[in-house]
């Protein structure tokens, strides 16, 4: 087996912080421990590949598939129950109806395993939807080692802070660790380490570097980053592989791979186009556009509110935030753009990708584009709702996070022109003007 360092890379502080609290297979650890972080932070990663590893007794639950309280805790003990054996050798079903029965089931299931004398690890990822669940779930579950008289410890993964997570009845307190997002050089050392055997590892975190180069500004995720980097690797080599290039000719592979890194901008990143069609754009070099089935969002009929709603988003994420009492205040007058910005920030905002922005900026956009005074009600934030589960909108913040929801337009600039034109918009006066 390799070692745990060599497996869960760039974060070895948490790995070893997690080792140190385990401690011996015997002793009782923490009640519970509650672990938060972003998306794709390695959160359930590390807490996988720590308990395989040392080949501790444990269950990992996602509470997102296990979306009622009877659901969740039979899935607990029907996993506990299969502990020593194959799920295929595992015929009984334990049915679970309170966490009474849970607790009296637990001892007993953890007894005939043979581990009621060892600690049983319970990890529940996605934890923040047990807050939807029954009001005395989350206070058992972090006192569940007192309940049972066990050696238990109960493991939350959640992406929001224990502080909008935490009972308003009040409850034992969990050991608390943060996992921090990656940074741009965890990220290189972490994709570098997928390098193909055919090429050398030198050659591969040279395309990783260019990578991050382009996507590290509007692209944190590491399992995105992985995919578009598992994408587009057959066109950076492409050189190679025809013998037009060496692995050192650097400034060639940038030139051949740059135009397909632009496309993959307003394609994958924005999740438009699945893997099967983007290779086929990349074989025909076909412009985006072209591709039959490209975008599902041409073919989608919005609401006439909504519409709106998109067009305001889309000038939230391509407009600086200063600009909007400029450019949205009626009756202040027209100003010449040169003389508004700074010689550096006369990039177009569209290489830049879409910036995130908050709730209410968009709601004062959309106040001030739209012909008739809309008033904020239940109808507007469920179509906002609507545009995200769509993907036209991307919720990039939680509505539990401190500075509260953010969201990001993942449209490109032909759809929102098409949008306005349904609605008689001037959008193209709004965007020369503002981008």
């Amino acid at each position: 087996m390799l070692p745990l360092e060599s497996v869960v890379l760039c974060r070895e502080s948490q790995v070893s912080t997690l080792m140190a609290l385990f401690g011996e297979r015997h002793h009782f650890s923490f009640p519970s421990i509650f672990i938060y972080g972003h998306t794709a932070s390695g959160k359930t990663y590390v807490m996988e590949t720590l308990l395989k590893t040392s080949e501790l007794p444990h269950v990992i639950v996602n509470c997102v598939e296990c979306f009622t309280s009877r659901i969740l805790l039979e899935h607990i003990l029907n996993q506990l129950n299969c502990l020593n054996s194959s799920k295929d050798e595992c015929t009984s079903y334990i049915a679970c109806d309170s966490f009474n029965d849970f607790v009296r089931l637990f001892k007993k299931v953890t007894q005939d395993q043979g581990v009621d004398d060892q600690t049983v690890y319970i990890v529940l990822d996605k934890a923040e939807y047990l807050r939807e669940m029954e009001a005395n779930l989350l206070p058992a579950f972090l006192r569940l080692q007192e309940l049972t008289n066990r050696n238990v410890t109960v493991i939350f993964l959640s992406q929001i802070v224990w502080e909008k997570f935490r009972p308003n009845t009040g409850c034992f307190e969990p050991f608390i660790m943060y996992f921090s997002d990656y940074s741009i050089g965890h990220l290189q050392k972490i994709l570098s380490h997928d390098h193909p055997p055919e090429y050398s590892a030198d050659f591969y975190a040279a395309y990783i570097n260019i990578l991050l180069g382009v996507f590290y500004t509007v692209c944190r995720d590491l399992k995105e980053l992985r995919h578009l980097a598992a994408l587009n690797f057959s066109k950076y080599c492409e050189p190679v592989v025809k013998g037009e290039a060496n692995e050192r000719d650097t400034r060639k592979l940038w030139r051949n791979i740059e135009p397909h890194l632009k496309k993959a901008m307003h394609t994958v990143y924005l999740s438009e186009i699945s893997s099967s069609q983007w290779e086929k754009l990349q074989q025909d070099d076909t412009e985006m556009g072209q591709l039959k089935g490209l975008s599902a969002h041409a073919h989608v009929e919005l609401p006439y509110y909504s519409k709106f709603i998109l067009i305001a988003a889309y000038l939230a994420s391509y407009n600086p935030t200063r600009t909007d009492k400029r450019f949205f205040l009626k009756h202040h007058g027209k100003i010449k753009k040169a003389s508004f910005m700074k010689k550096h920030e006369k990039t177009s905002n569209h290489l830049l990708g879409p910036k995130p922005f908050p709730l209410d900026r968009l709601l004062a956009i959309l106040y001030s584009i739209v012909d008739s005074r809309v008033a904020p009600t239940a109808n507007i934030f469920s179509q906002i709702t609507s545009l995200v589960t769509l993907q036209l909108l991307t919720l990039v913040g939680h509505d539990d996070q401190l500075d509260g929801p953010k969201y990001k337009c993942t449209v490109s600039l032909d759809f929102v022109r098409a949008i306005a034109r349904t609605v008689n918009f001037d959008i193209i006066k709004y965007l020369y003007d503002f981008l």
